[in-house]
């Protein structure tokens, strides 16, 4: 047996025992079961040849003289009963027990009244012998008694024995050739995947080429090396993700750290309060442009792993919006901006992620409480239906922008006019909002505002596929 070397034995070997230990058991069961049925019809039809001998012998029984005779000479029974490799014996005996003809000591068990005929095992000077006890009333009532021994029997069990097992062990071995080469061809395939996968550094994320499981002869093999290169691609992504996030955060938060030291260094060589608390204005300033930026980072990672974990579900949309906004009117309050809401008095459900729902509403609210300023500035978030569709859109009556500049916005580190002039973002919110719509299936568009004027970001969720609501 082959261990592995946590002491348990390999797949190869368990599956050969698995296979071979039943079939040797149900071929040693049949066999024994085949021989015993055989040895029955066997003794069967040995018993039949004893009682027609005693019949062939019953009928040469003659009444001569008032008594019973049989008419045979020792060599006419000698010629009736020959067998060339048993010894026959018989006896004739008359109803009051007196012998006829034949050896008087052979004995059988009494027959019982009404059995016309009984097989039984008897001994006779030692030897064991079956014999069979006639009982007949013609010509008169007497008894025969014909018993042989049993060597030939013994002796055709045996042959039966010999010419049975021994081809069946002989195909039992080659069924059990062939079955070891048989799993070792069809494991191979999982061997190679293990070497590979062994040889392999931790930093090689690179998929398992097909060749390895290319020669496989099963469905499994396969699904196993499509089941693991789908988890090396979910694992590159995720360190992809890591790393990504990691040099953003380097590379994003050094300027406005850098503004914060510059403005804290600037505010200690002076004297005057009012310069300190026009730095420190400054400094609060730097800090919460930095935590937003942080926080854009962390969701847009969050984002590029989100497909393994996404719990898509039937999600009402206006309660989402509903709450949303709920949050952000004390916000909306302060910076003048008056924010409204419709279409949330009628239900309107979607297939999504409840959370992703809110990242989306969260960023575009933020990105037009930041850009779409005006004399009177205004947001407005709207639920509506477009045939089986679901469209969720939020729309300020800012400046706008041209469709080059709105599909620029929708790429990572891109800002627009409004945003490089008021130099408070990096270019990240629309890029998350079009991932997290990616990632529920939906679609994200900026549209001029009504009359053209203003910009409208609007997110269409449609109805998923068949089955597919049921399996979220």
């Amino acid at each position: 047996m082959i261990l592995a070397p946590g002491g348990k034995p390999s797949l190869r070997s368990r599956l050969m025992r698995r296979v071979v230990v039943p079939l040797v058991v149900t071929w040693a069961l049949g066999s024994g079961i085949a021989l015993a049925v055989a040895n029955y019809f066997a003794g069967e039809a040995f018993d039949r040849a004893l009682l027609d001998d005693a019949h062939a012998v019953a009928a040469h029984v003659r009444r001569a003289q008032g008594a019973l005779e049989l008419a045979l000479s020792p060599a006419e029974m000698r010629t009736l009963l020959f067998d060339q490799t048993e010894s026959v014996y018989y006896a004739v005996f008359a109803a009051d027990g007196r012998l006829i003809a034949g050896q008087a000591d052979l004995r059988p068990p009494p027959l019982p009244e009404g059995v016309p005929w009984q097989y039984a095992d008897f001994d006779l000077r030692g030897r064991e012998l079956r014999g069979v006890s006639l009982r007949r009333t013609d010509p008169g009532p007497f008894t025969i008694v014909m018993a042989q021994t049993s060597a030939s029997r013994t002796q055709l069990l045996h042959r039966m024995l010999v010419f049975s097992a021994v081809p069946q062990v002989l195909l039992l071995m080659t069924l059990v050739l062939f079955l070891r080469r048989v799993i070792h061809r069809d494991l191979q395939p999982l061997a190679q995947l293990q070497q590979t996968v062994d040889a392999r550094s931790a930093s090689d994320l690179a998929p398992v080429p097909r060749s390895v499981t290319a020669g496989a002869t099963t469905r499994d093999v396969e699904r196993l090396g499509v089941a693991l290169n789908s988890l090396l691609e979910r694992l590159a992504r995720s360190i992809e993700a890591q790393r990504e996030f990691a040099g953003n955060v380097a590379h994003e938060l050094r300027t406005p750290l850098a503004g914060i030291r510059a403005q804290a260094s600037y505010a200690l060589k002076q004297e005057s309060p009012a310069v300190w608390r026009e730095q420190l204005q400054g400094i609060a300033q730097g800090e919460q442009r930095a935590s937003h930026l942080v926080d854009q980072l962390l969701a847009l990672a969050r984002a590029d792993e989100a497909s393994a974990a996404l719990s898509m579900e039937d999600v009402p949309l206006h309660d989402v919006v509903r709450r949303v906004l709920l949050r952000y009117l004390a916000q909306a309050d302060a910076a003048g901006i008056d924010l409204g809401a419709e279409g949330l008095d009628e239900p309107a459900h979607v297939h999504a992620d409840a959370a992703l729902i809110e990242g989306i509403l969260g960023n575009l609210l933020d990105n037009a409480f930041r850009y779409g300023r005006s004399a009177q500035p205004r947001v407005t978030v709207s639920v509506a239906r477009d045939g089986a569709d679901t469209v969720l859109c939020v729309t300020d009556n800012g400046p706008g922008m041209s469709p080059d500049e709105a599909d620029q916005l929708l790429r990572r580190w891109s800002q627009g006019a409004s945003g490089q002039k008021l130099g408070a973002g990096a270019g990240l919110g629309l890029a998350i909002v079009q991932r997290y719509a990616q990632l529920m299936g939906a679609t994200f568009s900026l549209l001029p505002g009504p009359q053209g004027a203003g910009l409208s970001a609007a997110v269409r969720f449609s109805p998923p596929p068949p089955g597919q609501a049921s399996a979220g």
